[in-house]
């Protein structure tokens, strides 16, 4: 057998050496194995990328996934892969092909239609009969697709046969009951039992009746698994020829007289009937909607229905599992990607990353003696757990092998509690998830036994506290949220053990508490406490989330609470992919140190029937108020997340703050509401504190007085421009927007924090805040923008201008502020105080068109510095050509240096300075200095040393008429302006100071040559004397230079 296979593998070398794959062959080998009381047969071949294991036996999509998720692999999944996988997978010609692919969004559902009846309510009416001509039937088979709608604990009758001289002949009945949907079949007048058959939950279900005369032997089918079976019921007689068959009615009479109250209510497709008893697989095959032809009395065809006019047809997707849904496969031809039925039986291969394949293995090879395993196997008196789990196949157990098996696993653990090592471990936790996935229906006093100790067992595993045993388990098992998964996938099923006897399921454990309750719509709310914590945890789901679901038979909701001392040790050795530093504009007052698990966690899982229903909860949860060995300048902060499995699914999942919300938080609790149903916790940031208190105090100080100042200079300002009568124009209405917006939100952001009390007080204060910080940053665009249109021409009227002026200053903050808080309201406002939340995007909302802005006027800035340098050195070199160089560069850099300090504040690129406060509280200081005192500079610069306001101030106080109410009004005499016509000068040399006596404006030293661009869009009434370089021109040239004096506005 060995020649042979290295004869093979030769000739395989060669053909691949000449295809150039040699490489690749370099590293292959396949060790077949032949799992212990199997048939089947499983195959490891390893490449050097990964594993493959073969496994010959044919299993449907499901459990093939299962059987690897039980083995710690996958499926194969990765396109880039496939590839590569499917060479390897060819080479040893031992895979038979086609094999499953993992299931992903790349699924196909076939929405293939199909006629149903919908018998809405009960009624008289409603009925639909086959076209068929019955024969003698000593053994039926009857199939069909049902949804059940009525609550109410009275029978119906889903189909009857009558004949002639029987009228219940054969017929099936139901009634709900508990929660569930019970079934009894009538043969020949006689009445079996009812029998559990599916749940109430108002999904599509298949069911199979059959019986035939041999012995009365019947049987009940739900959902492709048998659920009741009993003989003697009209044995050794047939059931009659030349019958009337109706869906939803009950013949008292032969074919008629029908009654409401024993009438069908709810939805039925896919009626199948064979003169036969169909077998287990043939059942199967019928759920699948591959309908067996032998002997079929009747398919599902709507020709041959004799319809109702008033029972509604209706056409819904096909709700056949087989035929619904495709998955895919990969090939061994050229189309290496297909589609087949999921519910087709294929070979397995499952792959193990490279990493992981060692890790078992050391762990197996590390774990020879394998005490704790062969003890368990010892009282189960059987092999439960193999040697080597890396061959060892899934155990198909039943509820009560699965109770025996955790019961010596607990007594082991508890007597044994040194021996447990990582093979033990993932021994315990592959077993644990074989029970997960036992099918219990019906089974309902064993079922609570079967999780009560599945509880146990779990949290014996969590007192586990060897941090080395677990950093070997967990990147294994994908993390200990795995164990949570299955806790909760193995607890859903008490949902089957309520009623309304019992209502209520609580399993306790010291680490672990569980909680199954069954929803009142009568109650306020839906509220879970730990019990077994001396520190109380809860969390619950709000009435109008109740409300909802009002209606809804069936509702229950399942809690589970893991203990924040055990998980706390699992997930420090494990790459718990905790959420990273905040996406907060960070003000250098904290250094972020990293993130923690700070309290318990805790779930909550709302199920109609057995579908899961999102809901919106809210959970308080301990956690410690400081951090052990911690100091002064360390500090923490609460954050509400949850383990989003869907996230990172290749290591397990990670922790996300998505939809969760904190609402309060005390020195040891934190109030958490999130806009969903998963397992939630209180995650810890820790940050270093880069600032002393008194530091803090000084700047919140230094921005109140700031603030305080500011708003006062631009009040000022404001009553300034309104009182003194300047004249209307582009420059003067957007300086009054500016100074209304800035002033507008300097005035609440000085008040804000008395808003904090109130929620709907402070999301208006918020939404405000932003609303005329983002109007005060689109008027400094303005502003920008209108000295960018004195600096370049611009083809547009004035009229039109200042319509694009006010659709920018007003009409775009009012587009943001209203998309920010109709797309993200929830989570629009801050913690703890009245402004945007930092802690999330929403942030951007107004950071984003803020750097946009700036980096406009920054742009603008320099083409104006630009422009100014270029006419100051014309004009240097034209009024003062006897100046020394060094005057002349003098000249030069005050042009540079005063546009900048003019235009920074006025353009908002002081707040480019907020960029560099994370790097030392000198930048804090230089930030509030110059932005909390922008209104005081604006204020200075457009009232005090503006000659335009100064010439009509000193026009207004000089005329009579303007008392107190003529403020206000424009005076009848217009101001004469100083500048509108050249200074006269004397055409003398004398001594002394001649600028004294006639005074030249500066700016016009570094005016352009349009007169009539106004670069800062304000006059300055300062008058600065002319340095020796104008004092030593000739008279001849300081008339030249009285004539470029006029219309000068740089100051």
């Amino acid at each position: 057998m060995g020649r042979n296979r290295e004869s093979v593998k030769c000739q395989l070398y060669c053909v691949l050496l000449v295809l150039g794959l040699d490489t690749c062959w370099a590293s292959f080998d396949a060790i077949e194995t032949h799992i212990n009381g199997s048939e089947s047969s499983v195959t490891f071949i390893e490449t050097p990328h990964g594993v493959y294991e073969y496994v010959s036996d044919r299993l449907d999509q499901w459990h093939a996934e299962t059987y690897c998720d039980h083995k710690f692999a996958s499926l194969l999944s990765e396109a880039k892969d496939i590839q590569k996988s499917k060479m390897y997978l060819l080479q040893p010609n031992l895979v038979q092909f086609p094999i499953w692919l993992k299931k992903e969004d790349s699924t196909t559902v076939w929405n293939k239609p199909v006629t149903a009846l919908f018998y809405k309510n009960q009624s008289d009416s409603k009925y639909a009969k086959l076209l068929v001509n019955f024969q003698i039937i000593p053994e039926v088979t009857v199939c069909a697709y049902i949804q059940w709608e009525n609550t109410n604990e009275v029978f119906e009758t889903i189909f009857s046969y009558a004949v002639p001289t029987f009228f219940n002949e054969f017929q099936l009945r139901a009634v709900s009951k508990d929660g569930s949907v019970l079934f009894a079949i009538v043969v020949h007048g006689q009445h079996t039992q009812y029998s559990p058959m599916f749940s109430n939950d108002h999904q599509w279900h298949h069911f199979c009746i059959t019986w035939q005369k041999s012995n009365g032997t019947w049987s009940f089918y739900a959902d492709g698994n048998q659920k009741a079976t009993s003989t003697m019921i009209s044995a050794s007689k047939d059931i009659m020829r030349g019958g009337i068959f109706i869906v939803g009615q009950d013949q008292d009479s032969y074919g008629g007289a029908f009654k409401m109250k024993e009438s069908f209510s709810g939805n039925i497709t896919h009626l199948n009937i064979w003169r036969r008893v169909l077998n287990n697989d043939e059942v199967e095959q019928a759920r699948a909607c591959r309908i067996p032809e032998k002997q079929i009395i009747f398919g599902w065809k709507k020709h041959k229905l004799e319809i109702a006019p008033t029972l509604q047809e209706f056409t819904i997707p096909e709700v056949c599992p087989g035929y619904s849904k495709r998955c895919r496969v990969l090939q061994a031809g050229d189309k290496e990607i297909d589609y087949t039925p999921c519910m087709n039986k294929l070979p397995v291969v499952c792959f193990y990353p490279q990493d992981l394949y060692q890790r078992l293995k050391y762990i197996h090879k590390d774990n020879q003696s394998g005490i704790f395993l062969k003890k368990v196997n010892t009282i189960m008196n059987q092999t439960l757990f193999s040697e080597n789990f890396l061959i060892s196949g899934t155990h198909q157990i039943n509820v009560s092998v699965a109770i025996a098996s955790l019961q010596s696993i607990e007594q082991v653990i508890e007597t044994e509690q040194n021996v447990v090592q990582p093979a033990d471990l993932l021994g315990v936790i592959r077993f644990l998830m074989e029970v997960s996935d036992v099918d219990v229906q019906n089974n309902n006093e064993d079922v609570e036994e079967l999780s009560d100790h599945f509880v146990q067992v779990v949290g014996a595993l969590l007192d586990q506290t060897d941090g080395n045993l677990w950093s070997k388990v967990n990147p294994i098992i994908k993390g200990p949220m795995t164990l949570v998964r299955i806790v909760e996938k193995m607890v859903a099923k008490l949902v089957h053990c309520l009623s309304s006897d019992k209502k209520d399921i609580s399993l306790h454990h010291r680490n672990i508490e569980v909680g199954v309750k069954q929803i009142d719509h009568n109650s306020n709310n839906l509220l879970y406490t730990v019990q077994s914590s001396e520190r109380v945890d809860q969390i619950e789901v709000p009435k109008d989330e109740l409300l909802k679901m009002k209606g809804q038979k069936k509702v229950s909701v399942v809690n589970t609470w893991f203990d924040f001392e055990k998980f706390q040790h699992m997930f420090g050795s494990f790459n718990s992919n905790f959420p990273s530093k905040d996406s907060a504009v960070s003000d250098g007052g904290y250094k972020y140190m990293g993130t923690s698990l700070g309290s318990s966690i805790i779930s909550s899982t709302v199920l109609v029937g057995q579908q899961e229903i999102c809901t919106s909860v809210k959970y308080r949860l301990w956690h410690k108020s400081t951090l052990q060995n911690s100091s002064e300048k360390i500090v923490q902060r609460p954050l509400c997340a949850f383990w989003n499995f869907t996230h990172n699914s290749e290591n397990g999942g990670s922790w996300s703050t998505s939809g969760c919300f904190l609402r309060k938080r005390l020195p040891e609790t934190t109030t958490c509401y999130c806009n969903h149903t998963t397992n939630f916790a209180v995650l810890l940031q820790v940050y270093e504190v880069q600032r002393s208190s008194q530091e803090e105090w000084t700047l919140r100080t230094m921005t109140f007085i700031g603030c305080g100042v500011s708003l006062s200079a631009l009040l000022v300002t404001f009553v300034l421009f309104l009182a003194v009568g300047v004249p209307n124009s582009e420059r003067t209405t957007v300086h009054k927007n500016l100074i209304f917006a800035l002033a507008s939100a300097e005035a609440l952001l000085m008040f804000s924090e008395l808003a904090k009390t109130n929620e709907v007080v402070c999301i208006t204060v918020t939404a405000s805040l932003h609303l005329f910080f983002m109007a005060a940053f689109a008027w400094m665009l303005v502003e920008g923008l209108l000295l960018w249109s004195k600096v370049v021409a611009v083809n547009l009227s004035e009229d039109r201008r200042m319509r694009f002026y006010y659709i920018t200053g007003w009409g775009l903050p009012i587009i943001i502020v209203s998309v920010t808080l109709a797309t993200s309201f929830n989570k629009y406002v801050a913690d703890t105080h009245c402004w945007l939340n930092v802690q999330t995007d929403i942030i951007w909302a107004f950071v984003g068109p803020v750097l946009f802005i700036l980096t406009v006027n920054t742009f603008v800035l320099f083409r104006v510095i630009m422009v100014t340098i270029s006419s100051a050195r014309r004009r240097s070199k034209m009024l003062t050509p006897n100046c020394s160089m060094e005057k002349q560069i003098g000249i030069q850099v005050w042009a540079t240096a005063k546009p900048i300090l003019v235009l920074l504040p006025v353009l908002g690129l002081t707040w480019l300075c907020g960029v560099l406060v994370h790097l030392s509280i000198v930048w804090a200081y230089v930030f509030i200095v110059l932005n909390a005192f922008q209104g005081l500079y604006i204020f200075l610069v457009y009232a005090i040393y503006n000659s335009e306001n100064c010439s009509h101030q000193a026009n207004y106080l000089s005329t009579p008429k303007n008392t107190l109410w003529d403020i206000g009004k424009k005076s009848s005499t217009p101001p004469s302006s100083n500048l509108s016509e050249p200074l006269p000068i004397k055409n003398t040399v004398g001594k002394g100071n001649i600028v004294t006596k006639h005074p030249v404006n500066i700016t016009s030293i570094f005016s352009s040559d349009k007169t009539a661009v106004e670069l800062t869009a304000f006059k300055t009434s300062a008058r600065v004397s002319i340095t020796d370089c104008v004092l030593s021109l000739p008279s001849s040239k300081m008339a030249t230079s009285a004539s470029y004096s006029s219309k000068g506005y740089l100051p």
